[in-house]
């Protein structure tokens, strides 16, 4: 997907309309008619972009429940004047260590979480250095619009040692 249009803004509207009906209807009826308005914004979204219609039902309906920003942390780790970096999976470019936020912790021990499992390091977590939204990712090394805006948290890590992970 390229930067989203005001049609296509209105799809991604739309769909979080139908995605809230279809948690809060009141009745099988209802749940159907919003089933039907995000099949609707599916369609749209995909003419729109000329992306394959499954790639769009994955972005709109991967979620259920009030439609609200995904939420993901950061460490920046730094040690003698250089950063921390991993090398993320997905899209095979240097990040900060860290990832979306598991529902059942805070953002302060996902960024802990994270930031071992992707680095192998222990960290201690020292204070939120920014706080920003975005609405791009890189996917096969293009940058595209989001159909749901992420939060990043992004805090300022003590390193604690540990042994550096060779997964990414």
């Amino acid at each position: 997907m390229k930067k989203l249009d005001q049609l296509s803004r209105w799809a991604v509207e739309l769909q979080s309309i139908a995605q809230d009906g279809i948690e809060y209807g009141h009745d099988r009826f209802d749940r159907e008619r919003y089933q039907q308005i995000r099949e609707i914004a599916t369609k749209m979204m995909a003419a729109k972009t000329g992306e394959p219609i499954d790639v769009i039902k994955g972005l709109f309906s991967s979620e259920d429940g009030y439609q609200t920003p995904k939420v993901s942390t950061r460490a920046a780790i730094f040690n003698d004047q250089k950063i921390l970096l991993v090398k993320e999976s997905t899209d095979n470019l240097w990040s900060m260590p860290g990832g979306w936020c598991e529902p059942n912790i805070t953002v302060k021990e996902n960024c802990i979480k994270e930031a071992e499992e992707e680095s192998g390091h222990k960290i201690a977590v020292q204070q939120i250095i920014a706080v920003n939204n975005h609405s791009t990712n890189v996917y096969d090394n293009k940058r595209v619009e989001r159909a749901i805006n992420v939060c990043n948290v992004i805090f300022l890590c003590r390193d604690l040692g540990g042994k550096v992970c060779q997964k990414y």
